[in-house]
């Protein structure tokens, strides 16, 4: 296998640690590398979409977090945004699910540039209707 270095904040490196530990994971890179795969399996799901679809962004981000990015996002992209949901979660996070509609070209671009927020530490994008 090749090795790779990889730079994290101190804080996310003990929720991996804590993880490891709670889930029986052999190893950071262990965790690491189904991390990659999670996210790549999902990444090229959306990729291999053409045309209109129905989807959800799922987010999660520190509730003192500064919105303005993502809300700069949702305004750039609101033509693909019917609607979303905010909540206060446990221990000062948020949550917001952002419904989509359009074509699916513009929604990559659209869960990229959320993909790009530092801020935002949970993204999930489901595939509820290809049109």
């Amino acid at each position: 296998m090749t090795i790779i270095s990889l730079s994290i904040p101190e804080a996310l490196l003990k929720q991996v640690d804590t993880t490891i530990s709670e889930r029986g994971f052999a190893s950071r890179s262990e965790i690491t590398r189904q991390a990659l795969r999670l996210f790549l399996k999902e990444d090229t799901h959306i990729e291999n979409i053409e045309g209109e679809i129905v989807a959800t962004a799922t987010i999660i981000y520190k509730e003192k977090a500064d919105r303005q990015r993502l809300l700069d996002a949702q305004h750039v992209y609101s033509g693909l945004v019917s609607t979303f949901l905010h909540a206060h979660i446990h221990e000062g996070y948020c949550l917001e699910v952002i419904i989509l509609k359009g074509q699916a070209k513009t929604i990559r671009k659209f869960t990229n540039t959320l993909r790009a927020n530092e801020q935002i530490t949970k993204l999930n994008i489901t595939i509820l209707a290809q049109l």
